[in-house]
């Protein structure tokens, strides 16, 4: 397995870093090895799982559906 050495990481940066390892009862290092996968090993998800999902989310908003009239006098508020 490789070692790579991070260096000049921004304080504020280090801190997220820190505080999401900690929520995830993990390591800074495992945190790292964590993000570097979900961002260049992605889980594949097909379409069908992806539509089921986005149904289950759907399914827990209670907003109604807005009328094309509302969707445009929000668009256009203050540009007038």
């Amino acid at each position: 397995m490789a070692t790579v050495t991070f260096k000049n990481i921004p304080d504020d940066l280090y801190e997220q870093l820190k505080q999401a390892a900690r929520a995830h009862h993990r390591s800074v290092n495992s945190e790292l090895i964590h993000c570097l996968e979900k961002t260049y090993k992605p889980t594949p998800i097909s379409a069908t799982e992806l539509a089921e999902q986005a149904l289950a989310l759907r399914g827990r908003v209670s907003a109604s559906q807005l009328s094309t009239e509302e969707i445009n006098n929000a668009r256009n508020q203050g540009r007038e």
